[in-house]
């Protein structure tokens, strides 16, 4: 028996060291898994951030304009894609006479600075500029004018980069005004003194006519397509038959389609419509429905010489295509006398927010159209200014009152709200 108990007691003895050896196992584990788990967990303003839905960042349909404030990503992108870029662009630089002629210094030199020192800053600070240069700046060897076929100083364009646009757009109809050669001076004089400022629509050799002209900003590829309906009936080049692009079905489609292997949001600027017309045409919404049918974002027309109205167009795909049927002059100095030439003195800048979303697509997220007006001094100085910088007292100076005996600044601002839907004024 004595035998029997002293095993026995051995046997518990190994059965306590066995408990106690799988208990320390067992707490040991328990501490690395908690530990594993306490080091890997997302912290709590992580978690919330990839519980928390998404909202589109873009426009409503009915507006335009998003004035919601977007929601965190889902996914960590980089922050060049969370940013707004914004992109302005003014109308037509329309360099009758007395423009071309305002530019003369004391000294008999040309400086066109003035033309933009009142736009300057909002220029300045978009991050894409386009501005329509009307006419051919082929300089004096081919003989300055105005209407009907026109040609500028090279001062004109010296001014244009110095005020600090991106992207040039010369498909006019007056790109052809002094032919072949003077084309060729134009884009000679822009490559040779401005080489960073991207010049659009006309072209000096088949090669660079076949690139599309790109902005990138802030991680964001805009493409930028430039067209204009005609020449005024003087034909292209027979050895230069895109030395101007045209409107053309086969042309934009390609171009449209060669863009969007890179571009992130893609821009047509056609110049195009009835001249004087305050609503577009036929042929403009016809254009427009098919630059909507190729997937196009955003459309800024030129050449009625006055302001028309912006709208939000949408395919059956929920694509949705911005329009500014036209935008005006941003400069002019027309001879014409009569009720209502003050429109022709109305322009508006493009003013459009660019902004990247979760799922990658650039959508307009905010869509204005500041208004400015020519300001006219009859031998002095012809300069632009943002409406609401223009006072009633330098209304009263402005040549215009002698041409319209309607214009007051009262009604200037009648028309633009009368144009314009109110949303996309500022």
């Amino acid at each position: 028996m004595a035998k029997g108990k002293k095993n026995s007691g051995s046997k518990k003895k190994q059965f306590v060291l066995f408990g106690n050896l799988v208990l320390a196992l067992a707490v040991a584990a328990g501490a690395f898994a908690w530990s594993r788990s306490h080091n890997s967990r997302p912290s709590i303003q992580t978690a919330a951030v990839q519980n928390t839905p998404v909202q589109s960042p873009d426009a409503p349909a009915d507006t335009g304009d998003a004035n919601h404030t977007a929601l965190p990503d889902r996914t960590a992108a980089p922050q060049s894609q969370k940013e707004n870029v914004t992109l302005s662009m003014v109308g037509d630089v329309l360099l009758h006479v007395p423009v071309s002629n305002s530019g003369r210094q004391r000294d008999g030199s040309y400086n066109y600075d003035y033309l933009f020192r009142n736009i300057k800053k909002e220029i300045q600070s978009s991050d894409a500029a386009l501005i329509n240069q009307e006419v051919i700046l082929a300089g004096e060897e081919y003989g300055i004018t105005g209407y009907p076929t026109f040609n500028g100083r090279f001062q004109v364009g010296d001014a244009i980069a110095k005020a600090g646009f991106d992207v040039v757009l010369h498909a006019t109809n007056h790109a052809m005004d002094r032919g072949k050669d003077g084309l060729l001076t134009c884009l000679d004089h822009w490559e040779k003194h401005h080489p960073r400022t991207k010049v659009t629509g006309i072209y000096p050799n088949e090669k660079k006519a076949s690139r599309i002209t790109y902005v990138k900003k802030k991680g964001i590829r805009i493409a930028i397509l430039n067209y204009t309906y005609g020449t005024n009936g003087i034909p292209l080049p027979a050895d230069m038959p895109y030395a101007v692009n045209l409107l053309s079905e086969n042309k934009v489609r390609a171009d449209v389609k060669k863009a969007k292997k890179k571009a992130d949001f893609i821009v047509v600027c056609p110049h195009w419509g009835t001249e004087y017309q305050t609503e577009p045409d036929d042929n403009q919404k016809k254009w427009s429905r098919y630059f909507l049918k190729l997937g196009v974002d955003l459309v800024i027309g030129t050449h009625p010489h006055v302001i028309q109205p912006v709208t939000w167009m949408k395919d059956k795909k929920g694509h949705r295509m911005l329009v500014f049927y036209s935008i005006g002059n941003y400069v002019n100095a027309t001879s014409n006398r009569y009720v209502g030439v003050m429109r022709q003195f109305c322009g508006g800048m493009a003013k459009v927010t660019l902004r990247r979303n979760a799922g990658g697509d650039v959508s307009v997220q905010k869509a204005k159209m500041i208004p400015l007006i020519t300001h006219w001094i009859q031998g002095g100085k012809i300069t632009t200014y943002k409406l609401s910088d223009y006072s009633a007292k330098k209304a009263e100076e402005n040549y215009l009152a002698v041409l319209d005996k309607s214009y007051s600044r009262k009604h200037l601002k009648l028309f633009f709200q009368k144009t314009i839907d109110s949303k996309f004024l500022p």
